[in-house]
């Protein structure tokens, strides 16, 4: 069966700009259940890293970190297949359609989308979180790998917080911008699984998934205060809106509309 052509950036730009008007008009009622599901979904995703890197580590030493970010990458494959509404994964579609909008910039519709998004993706990933907390819902030496992680990511610092956010948020609108530029269900599960990935190797930082990777590890005794937890949501959400909006989505639309306009 030959390949189907990739469309031209105009038609990705028209696809993404009926996606974004979806996500737009959704009740707050959908926006909140699916931001909630997309929370508890991706925890999924931090606890398959966590055990895999609990199994792997003790025999094969750095080589869990890969087989983790292997296991992760079911995460994203998840949230893609389920239309849930994960935070950043929402900049692209959602901007082209306001960009779309010669008369409104659809300031406020953008920023109750990703306002609803973050703080649902957060309680809902959370509650989880609690959830597999509990003493002997996971396997012996997950508890260890995630406060592992949770104690090495606090000790990096803003700095290191944000420009690591700046990749993640690039890397995470990058695929929302593939997500419209395919077609077809397996194209589209093999993007989502190397992207959560890359995202989970890096590591490199996602505000919902960095938070909830962090909290869980707080959960299990991690030194890890709630005020730093704070900051770090601060400053990578700061970093994930540089990557995602101005490196990826920004540059993306722009091209899309050029070509359009000539005809592309």
């Amino acid at each position: 069966m030959p390949d189907t052509p990739a469309p031209p950036p105009g038609e990705i730009f028209n696809r993404a700009v009926e996606e974004g008007e979806r996500r737009l008009d959704q009740s707050l009622l959908e926006l909140v259940s699916t931001s909630f599901i997309a929370g508890f979904t991706i925890v999924f995703g931090i606890v398959a890293l966590g055990i895999v890197e609990a199994l792997v580590e003790p025999r094969f030493g750095e080589i869990a970190k890969i087989t983790g970010a292997l296991a992760f990458g079911v995460g994203l494959v998840f949230l893609v297949v389920g239309r849930t509404e994960l935070f950043n994964e929402n900049f692209f579609d959602p901007v082209a359609a306001a960009a779309d909008r010669s008369e409104s910039w659809m300031l406020s519709s953008l920023f109750r989308l990703w306002a609803v998004t973050l703080v649902f993706n957060l309680l809902g990933g959370g509650l989880f979180a609690l959830i597999f907390s509990v003493r002997g819902a996971l396997p012996a030496g997950t508890a260890e790998a995630l406060t592992a992680f949770a104690e090495e990511t606090a000790r990096q610092g803003a700095g290191a917080w944000f420009a690591s956010a700046i990749a993640g948020g690039a890397l995470v609108s990058l695929l929302s911008f593939l997500l419209v530029a395919v077609n077809g269900v397996r194209t589209r599960v093999t993007l989502a699984y190397v992207v959560g990935f890359l995202l989970a190797l890096g590591p490199f930082n996602h505000v919902v998934v960095t938070t909830l990777h962090v909290f869980f590890g707080i959960l299990f005794g991690a030194n890890v205060g709630f005020g730093t937890l704070a900051v770090m949501i601060a400053v990578v959400t700061a970093g994930n809106l540089a990557g995602g909006l101005g490196l990826v989505t920004l540059t993306h639309i722009t091209q899309a509309m050029g070509a359009r306009e000539s005809g592309g």
